[in-house]
């Protein structure tokens, strides 16, 4: 059931007016009941939700936006105070800096009193722990237990602060008086210990303790005996005031378990509200209003909206269904709106029904048990499911779940299969939905079905506006009225000629085909076609200059070929190049044209139909052409030089 709910929202675009919600949100928890938001199917609790996002409304325009409340680690720090652990400097600071956002969200709830409105009256459920947050702000800061936490801390930190700088001048003194003795000129800290940078070679001239040495190890970090005597001291007091520091978390920590129901009343408070003015963020991010709501199958949109569409560009759509209409056939040219319609309206029901301000100049929309859609092509590849497989499956699925209480839209019906008998799907699933009491919008394209909607009660035609002077869709929804076929309308205009509109009118009407100029409403079109496909133009057949001197060589000539002067017989006519082919006593060669000479004409050499394969072709394939001109050779083949 809540995956057929996630697949409903999808559809619709729900799901993505629940991602620019939970954007305006802050806590996680507001941000989960987001987007596990569904329709309520109790009157009263969805009235009160849609007074909240009224009221968040008024006080976000009036009273600006409410400060933000961080409640991240909260919850986990107070169930560590709670199990009696001790919380760090940095946990308490958190529950202060909490605590002192709970202060501003009072005082900004507490100023929009004067509002008259229920929503800042929550500030009575927020306790901002003056006691708590106090004790934090004086004794935690920047991160540690601050100086002034107690008098015997401040005593402490002051003495080894003494302490420590004693033990510097007895440091420096040691390394004035042995400054050769010394790698650096300055003292540094060393596993806790005040220590002089000593070359290696002076070692056992300073009295004190080795402590370190370099990675080099030709420097040994000494602690002079002068300084261990108080680094002795400094030891004790770092243990008191450790001691102190803890008693101090732990007190702070105790506080705080005290107070862990305020804390836990405080974190569900600031969530509800973070929610509740989500909402009321969301309506001002699309201009939206509060719809009124009946239980009486009635729905009334004026001037809405598709909340995700720009404003500017969007045409407002004015809807009525119920009050004795259940259904809506819309029919008009593709890309004319008629899905954007059907899932405007939808999505603007399923919003209200969520507690939500709708994208409408006025809405009066009543509540539905459930919203059942077929929108889109469907088609299931895992599931080996066609568009029209896919598209019969979903709308048996919709039938066995439709109830008079239901919303149903249906996108393209009967469509992806043959025309007659997706006609007759359509008028069939048409008369179920009909019998069935519930509200449904659909689009088709099919003529009949436009004439069923006629005939039949409690259903209604629509149609989508187009201009046929500028043949663009105005996407404005005209109810009452069917939509005409502008198929041979928008061809005419475009230029196809009377006989070809003739042809497709008798192929779409019969004998029946209506007269070409009330079909067109305009004068008729033009007679014929215009041939405007560019023509392929040929290479003229010419024969060039040095064509013609290479045609003057024919087969059998005998020819001498220079520079060598040898005598050759030509075997092969010239090509587009002017080369020939030549037969030389020895071989064959290719030459140009330019470099032969006639000797003796082929004519005077040989009778007429001489058959020069004797002279240029091989005795084998000769031996072959013979055989194989009385029958067949399996496997022969002649090699041609």
């Amino acid at each position: 059931m809540e995956q057929e709910t996630k697949q409903v929202e999808k559809l619709l675009e729900f799901d993505k007016i629940k991602e620019k919600w939970a954007e305006l949100a802050y806590t996680a928890r507001a941000k989960e009941k987001i987007r596990e938001a569904e329709p309520f199917l109790s009157e009263s609790t969805l009235l009160h939700a849609l007074a909240e996002t009224t009221e968040a409304r008024l006080l976000l325009e009036k009273g600006g936006t409410p400060p933000p409340v961080s409640l991240n680690g909260v919850e986990e720090l107070v169930t560590i105070a709670q199990k009696e652990g001790c919380l760090t400097a940095d946990g308490l600071e958190q529950i202060g800096s909490a605590l002192a956002a709970v202060k501003r969200l009072k005082d900004y709830l507490n100023r929009c009193k004067q509002y008259e409105a229920s929503l800042p009256y929550y500030e009575e459920n927020l306790d901002e722990q003056e006691l708590l947050a106090e004790q934090i702000r004086l004794q935690i800061r920047n991160g540690r237990v601050d100086d002034e936490a107690s008098r015997l801390l401040k005593s402490l930190r002051s003495e080894m602060e003494r302490l420590h700088d004693k033990a510097k001048e007895k440091a420096d003194a040691v390394m004035r008086a042995n400054r050769e003795c010394m790698s650096d000129s300055f003292s540094t800290m060393r596993n806790g210990r005040l220590c002089i940078p000593v070359k290696k070679e002076y070692k056992f001239k300073i009295a004190g303790s080795v402590i370190d040495k370099s990675a080099t190890g030709n420097t040994l970090f000494i602690e002079p005996a002068s300084v261990a005597k108080i680094g002795g001291e400094l030891q004790a007091l770092t243990v008191w005031e450790e001691n102190e520091e803890r008693r101090i978390l732990f007190t702070l920590s105790a506080m705080v378990a005290d107070a862990a129901e305020v804390m836990e009343q405080n974190m569900r408070t600031i969530e509800k509200l973070d929610f509740i003015f989500s909402k009321g963020k969301l309506s001002m991010e699309y201009g939206g209003t509060c719809p009124r709501i009946n239980t009486e199958r009635r729905i009334v949109l004026k001037d809405g909206r598709h909340p995700l569409m720009d404003r500017k560009i969007c045409v407002p759509l004015q809807l009525t269904v119920g009050g004795g209409i259940n259904g809506i056939v819309i029919t008009g040219p593709n890309t004319g709106g008629k899905t954007v319609a059907i899932k405007t309206a939808a999505l603007t029901c399923m919003m209200a029904q969520c507690g939500l301000h709708v994208a409408c100049g006025e809405a009066d929309i009543c509540m539905n048990s459930n919203f059942l859609c077929d929108i889109g092509d469907g088609q299931n590849l895992s599931e080996n499911l066609s568009t029209f497989s896919a598209h019969i499956k979903n709308v048996l699925d919709i039938l066995e779940r439709v109830t008079p209480q239901s919303l149903v839209v249906m996108d393209e019906l009967g469509s992806g299969t043959d025309p007659t008998e997706g006609m007759g799907i359509a008028i069939a699933i048409l008369e179920e939905l009909k019998k069935s009491g519930a509200l449904f919008l659909v689009t088709t394209h099919y003529p009949e079905v436009k004439q069923y909607a006629e005939r039949e009660e409690k259903m209604v035609n629509a149609r989508m506006a187009f201009d046929k002077e500028s043949l663009k869709p105005l996407y404005r929804l005209i109810i009452g009225e069917a939509g005409e076929s502008c198929a041979f309308y928008i061809a005419g205009r475009l230029g196809m000629p009377d006989f070809m509109l003739r042809c497709a009118a008798k192929a779409a009407y019969g004998e029946n085909a209506p007269d070409m100029p009330k079909l067109l409403q305009k004068p008729s079109g033009a007679g014929e076609l215009a041939k405007t496909a560019p023509r392929i133009i040929e290479k003229k057949k010419s024969t060039s200059r040095m064509q013609e001197a290479a045609m003057r060589f024919q087969c059998g000539d005998s020819v001498m070929v220079y520079p060598d002067k040898k005598i050759g017989i030509v075997c092969q006519s010239a090509n587009e190049k002017g080369v020939l082919r030549v037969q030389l006593p020895d071989k064959k060669i290719w030459i140009n044209h330019k470099r032969l000479r006639l000797h003796v004409a082929a004519e005077k050499l040989y009778p007429e139909d001489y058959d020069f394969s004797i002279i240029f072709d091989t005795a084998e394939n000769r031996k072959l052409r013979h055989k194989m001109g009385k029958h067949h050779v399996e496997g022969a083949e002649i090699a041609i030089e």
